[in-house]
């Protein structure tokens, strides 16, 4: 769990506050009006968290990619590919 402080009180605790992050390997929340606005995490924790988003994107592209190499049967794209042709307003009923 962060340690939470408002950001008045943060501006003249920030040397503390960086050994928190640094030396006792705690996550600092900054708060305004109860509410998150920035976190103080050590470089260690950013660069482990860029890797698991760099991952992530790296998995959602792979994905994507391999939905889009896969083989269609012969004329099904012909067929499906006017699906999204626009056919004009019609009434309900007529």
């Amino acid at each position: 769990m962060a340690y939470e402080i408002p950001v008045t009180q943060a501006r003249a605790e920030l040397a503390e506050l960086i050994n928190r992050v640094v030396y006792g390997g705690e996550r600092v929340v900054v708060t305004r009006h109860g509410k998150p606005l920035v976190a103080l995490v050590s470089a260690a924790d950013l660069e482990r968290l860029e890797n698991d988003e760099a991952a992530a994107e790296e998995q959602v592209i792979s994905s994507v990619s391999s939905i889009g190499s896969s083989v269609s049967a012969p004329g099904e794209r012909r067929r499906f590919g006017i699906a999204a042709e626009h056919r004009g307003h019609r009434e309900p009923g007529s």
